[in-house]
């Protein structure tokens, strides 16, 4: 069980076939979680840090892996129900020709995502992480690897549908992009604060419901900007397409931005 966040990440597969989890649990301490004894605080802490470490590290070999090879890395993050897939499929649909895509799907269970992205054109991978909350740097490291993720292309990340864990697991991305959804208030970015200092570009997706809730779309946009102010913001609707040529846009700058640096690592041939 992962100290930082509590879930138990060892029935985790990829595309149905079994996964070892990224951690090494350290269960040679004692399970006493009561903060009454001396030094088992300490233990907690000595582990989750250890536990952070690691997938630091396979983050950092993520990293150096997708920009060697001019791969533009996207994490995204969000609650349940935010319209990740939905956003997606659509930006699949937008982006095919134009450059390549692969997607690595997060789920506790099903293929239901996978299957969608597939229908759509890309191809992809399904983790399902069990009890797990958030996908790791191990995790995307094997998906990637058994996707085989082309030079010069985008790799989408859907994580799983969580706003707290995925926001300490660095997974070796370009950016993490959280989108919040019209639907769940304004008020999101006070109460995550983590996940929405970690990102670096926030998706205010389903807009076009705005007509019929109790929104207030600049307060969202002011809450964020009071917690990151580096946070770039779109506002869009995967539903009806509404700006959604503005999210193409952005990946498509950062795909050339990985792209010339990538080049630019390549010596020149004789």
């Amino acid at each position: 069980m992962c100290t930082t966040c509590g879930c138990g990440g060892d029935g985790a597969t990829i595309d149905g076939k079994a996964h070892a989890h990224a951690h090494d649990h350290a269960h040679d301490h004692e399970h006493a979680h009561t903060h009454a004894r001396p030094g088992v605080r300490r233990r907690v802490v000595a582990v989750e840090q250890d536990l952070l470490a690691k997938n630091n590290a396979l983050a950092a070999d993520n990293r150096a892996w997708f920009q060697a090879r001019g791969v533009f890395a996207l994490n995204l993050v969000s609650s349940p129900g935010s319209g990740k897939t939905t956003l997606l499929v659509e930006t699949i649909r937008r982006l095919q020709g134009k450059v390549g895509l692969a997607v690595i799907e997060g789920d506790q269970q099903t293929s239901h995502d996978a299957d969608r992205i597939r229908a759509a054109g890309a191809p992809a991978v399904q983790i399902n992480t069990g009890k797990g909350c958030h996908l790791d740097a191990h995790m995307v490291g094997h998906a990637a690897a058994d996707l085989g993720v082309a030079e010069d292309s985008v790799l989408l990340i859907e994580n799983v549908g969580n706003l707290v864990c995925p926001a300490g697991f660095d997974l070796g991305e370009a950016h993490k992009v959280v989108i919040l959804s019209v639907t769940e208030g304004e008020d999101k970015p006070f109460k995550y604060p983590d996940m929405f200092a970690a990102a670096d570009v926030m998706v205010v997706n389903k807009i076009d419901l705005l007509p019929h809730l109790v929104f207030d779309v600049e307060a969202c946009v002011a809450n964020a900007l009071r917690v990151n102010p580096g946070l770039h913001v779109i506002r869009l609707s995967a539903t009806t397409g509404e700006n959604l040529e503005a999210w193409t846009r952005w990946i498509l700058a950062g795909h050339q931005t990985a792209r010339g640096a990538r080049q630019e690592q390549v010596p020149d041939r004789v």
